[in-house]
């Protein structure tokens, strides 16, 4: 703070300005760093210390009144010069009272903060210094005035009530805090304001004034934290009763609000603390029972970590249940047919080990039954029937039990419109697991009767197949080719059935009666099973009587392909028929514009012609001579024949003679 006779700066002025010279900056030569480095302010400090008097500021000397008087006028107009000027800028406001304030003119002081609250009284910083001044110098009825006023103009500002409060009671007026207290209590303030009056009187000892205190409180603040710090005041007293009725009334008065959860932590907790762990589960297990899912995690959190320290494993699993049984039944009742929660529901059940607590989940769940006969809204639905039958069956072992869950899906079915291979299928199989095979059989038939499937075929089929009643699988499936004659796939099976009993004059009319059929579903895997199991027999006539045939009904280049094959492979010496089929690709290539790539690719396979010699023997064996005969090389056989290279040497060399000679 500038002194008497001394500038704005602290520094002393001169009379009058004295002329200097300053010397002419040189060059810096060495840029190198110094051995020794120093800081910028070092050099600052150094530099001011070394300064000679010629180079100093001007600094002016006031020697009697006249002349201080004549600096204050000085210093005063330029004060309300640069007010006039910008009367809005606060820092103004605030040196020229504080220059005031150093001049020991406390009225002028005064008077320069009332003229800067006068043009912005909502100021926190003019306020605060303004009593920051009174009460630096003692003026402690002045001060009083400047917070009285300022709480009175701005309430909402809680700094000035804790100078306010906090003056009064470093004063020892301690009847004056609190009634100040008194008076920012009715502006209903914070947490922190309601907190501060508390520790006032707790430094007071005054318990009762306290319990009044936190009466209202809780009142204007009626949540966790203001009822916690209450309970938590009585526990500090050891009042164990008061701080249970405490949290007693908290939930009464808090049941309905937010975060209620928080407020059962803590009663809980505090039950813990004063070693009552049976009140404590009871609080937890009040708050699972009566609170919705999605504020109950932090309690069930908590109850986990009770349980733990203080529950066996059964508890244990029984609170982890109880949060995922909370989950689930909040998802279903926001959606009865949201059937994966019922899968998760039921299977979090039966992992829990409680028989009857998952029989009765099961039954809720196979009671909301899609809203339309249509199997896409069925295809999960249906399997809760099925988990509940294994379930019936594997973990509760009740036989009777699983027979009325399939029975009772078997009813509900909309047979009609659709049906599930899968259900009769099961109970059936479930059945057979009984030694009940009548009762299996029974089943199958209804299947038959009611929707017949392949499936349904193939699994009856199959059961009785195991037992080796052979006539029962015929009569199946004639019963299945009666229903659906154009299943290619149940003819195959059934003449492969036949095969397997070496039967292969039943086996060849079964394909022929198949294959006389005017429509078929897939007639290419028939005709490949008939020609292949000629082939297996040995029946290469037939096989190739069966192709002839395949071929007047279509003309695919599969089917040729497939006959040109069946040659080469049983009937190696037919050339002159494999050069025949590939002569017919080549033209239908070329009739159909397969293009200039497929019909080259055909050309590739088609054989050179070349003429051989044979020996001619008699009936008796004795050589007769030797004959001429064509033959034909094929592509593939080129590197297996071993004279061929030799052929084809001596080929090269007469057509280089004979071109030559022309």
């Amino acid at each position: 703070m500038a002194g008497v006779g001394e500038g704005p700066l602290g520094t002393k002025l001169h009379s009058s300005a004295t002329k200097v010279s300053y010397p002419r900056p040189t060059r810096v030569k060495n840029k190198a760093p110094a051995p020794t480095q120093i800081t910028a302010e070092q050099i600052v400090r150094e530099a001011k210390e070394r300064q000679e008097e010629t180079f100093r500021a001007p600094k002016q000397k006031i020697t009697d009144a006249e002349e201080l008087a004549e600096y204050r006028l000085k210093k005063r107009k330029e004060f309300e010069d640069l007010i006039r000027r910008v009367y809005w800028n606060e820092s103004v406001w605030v040196k020229y009272a504080k220059w005031e304030e150093t001049q020991k003119d406390f009225a002028r002081a005064r008077s320069v903060w009332e003229r800067a609250l006068d043009h912005n009284y909502r100021s926190q910083s003019l306020w605060l210094k303004y009593a920051e001044m009174e009460m630096s110098h003692k003026f402690v009825n002045h001060a009083r005035n400047v917070w009285d006023r300022a709480v009175n103009l701005l309430p909402r500002v809680d700094q000035f009530w804790y100078k306010y409060i906090h003056m009064e009671e470093m004063m020892g007026q301690v009847a004056n805090a609190r009634a100040i207290f008194e008076r920012w209590m009715e502006w209903e303030p914070d947490h922190n304001g309601w907190n501060a009056y508390i520790k006032m009187e707790t430094r007071y000892k005054e318990w009762g004034r306290i319990r009044h205190i936190y009466e209202r409180y809780v009142q204007c603040h009626p949540s966790v934290k203001a009822w916690v710090r209450w309970a938590k005041f009585e526990m500090s007293l050891g009042d164990v009763a008061r701080c249970r009725a405490v949290y007693e009334d908290a939930v009464e008065t808090m049941e309905r609000e937010v975060d209620v959860d928080q407020l059962y932590v803590k009663f809980a907790q505090f039950e813990e603390l004063v070693k009552e762990p049976e009140r404590a589960r009871a609080i937890y297990k009040y708050a699972l029972d009566n609170l919705p899912k999605e504020k109950a995690q932090e309690v069930y959190k908590a109850f986990t970590t009770f349980e733990k320290q203080y529950g066996d494993r059964g508890a244990i699993e029984d609170v982890i249940v109880g949060k995922q049984r909370v989950k689930y039944e909040e998802e279903v009742r926001a959606n009865p047919t949201s059937y994966d929660s019922w899968f998760d529901y039921t299977r979090m059940e039966e992992q829990h080990g409680d028989i009857e607590k998952a029989r009765e989940v099961y039954e809720r769940a196979i009671a909301n039954v899609p809203p339309q006969n249509e199997k896409r809204y069925w295809k999960r639905y249906i399997f809760l029937w099925i988990n509940y039958a294994l379930f019936e069956e594997i973990d509760a072992q009740d036989p009777e039990r699983t027979r009325e869950v399939y029975r009772e899906c078997l009813k509900l079915i909309p047979h009609k419109s659709f049906s599930f291979s899968k259900v009769w299928i099961m109970a059936s199989q479930f059945e057979i697991r009984q030694k009940r095979l009548d009762a299996a059989r029974k089943i199958l038939g209804m299947a038959i009767g009611m929707h017949p499937k392949e499936k349904i075929f193939k699994t009856y089929i199959d059961m009785e197949m195991q037992l080796g009643n052979i006539d029962r699988c015929r009569t199946l499936y004639e019963k299945a080719l009666e229903l659906n004659p154009f299943n290619c796939s149940s003819w195959v099976k059934f003449a492969e059935l036949e095969k397997s009993l070496a039967e292969t004059e039943r086996a060849r009319a079964i394909f022929e009666i198949a294959v006389g059929m005017d429509q078929l579903d897939q007639p290419e895997i028939l005709w490949k099973a008939y020609i292949d199991f000629e082939t297996e027999e040995g029946e290469r006539g037939r096989c190739r009587a069966l192709y002839e045939r395949l071929l007047e009904r279509t003309q695919h280049v599969k089917v040729w392909i497939s006959f040109a094959q069946s040659l080469k492979e049983n009937q190696p010496d037919a050339k002159e028929e494999r050069v025949m089929l590939l002569e017919a690709w080549r033209a239908f290539e070329e009739g159909v514009g397969g293009g200039d790539d497929r019909v080259a690719g055909v050309e590739k396979k088609m054989p050179r012609r070349v003429k051989r010699k044979r020996p001619i023997y008699t009936e008796d064996g004795t050589p007769a001579g030797q004959e001429e005969y064509y033959d034909y090389i094929f592509p593939e056989e080129q590197g297996a024949a071993p004279n061929l290279k030799i052929l084809e040497a001596a080929y090269k060399w007469k057509r280089q003679k004979t071109t030559g000679d022309e």
